[in-house]
């Protein structure tokens, strides 16, 4: 049977994810966790949140390694799921951010996200999937500590990214400082937590328990 329905935009999952090497991730979790331990962690989200973006089905999934994709772990990711793997580029966060967002929405408008944020959901994927096909320019998910766990663009926006202490409590702050001298449309569905520093643990614990 014909039918007049548009097909539905395809929206572009990007991961930055940095290997699970001792001693190089997660570094302020290694006095809790020891390095082993918070490689493990690492590894552990990373795999939590490869599953959540295929699992929420809006298109493409990419996964940004650092600081190459030969590490066992993405190889094996590679291998076992439909994701595209691909090498993190050089300089800070923003412009590694930046440079993925440049290669992903040259073919779709595209959410990036970290592997930090265990109580994100394949349906805050989709709700920010739906803010970008709605037609706003960016969509954000705050993270309580000031900074964001998600950022979704249709087009690549340098500037958000530049000079940024991404560290700091002010992230989010800035950022929508520039989203409004610069006139464009965005929308913030909800603000998460980010697995970040020690009294963070507790909180991944619960999460860890109720998902087995």
């Amino acid at each position: 049977m014909a039918t007049d329905l548009a097909p539905i935009e395809q929206i572009g999952i990007a991961i930055m994810a940095k290997a699970p090497m001792p001693g190089l991730t997660k570094t302020r979790l290694i006095p809790a966790l020891g390095a082993e331990g918070a490689a493990e962690l690492q590894r552990a989200l990373i795999l939590r949140t490869v599953a959540t973006a295929l699992e929420a089905g809006i298109g493409s999934v990419s996964v940004w390694c650092g600081p190459d994709t030969q590490h066992r772990l993405f190889q094996d990711i590679g291998s076992k799921n439909p994701v595209q793997l691909h090498e993190q580029s050089a300089g800070d966060l923003g412009d590694r951010m930046h440079a993925a967002l440049v290669a992903a929405t040259a073919e779709l408008p595209t959410l990036l996200i970290g592997v930090d944020c265990p109580p994100m959901a394949p349906a805050h994927l989709r709700r920010c999937g739906e803010c970008l096909r709605r037609g706003d320019d960016a969509v954000f998910l705050p993270a309580e500590d000031g900074g964001y766990v998600l950022v979704g663009l249709r087009r690549p926006q340098a500037w958000l990214f530049n000079d940024i202490e991404w560290s700091g409590p002010k992230v989010m702050a800035v950022t929508r400082d520039r989203l409004r001298q610069s006139n464009l449309t965005w929308t913030e569905p909800e603000t998460l937590w980010d697995l970040d520093r020690p009294d963070d643990l507790q909180r991944w614990r619960a999460i860890s328990n109720t998902a087995t």
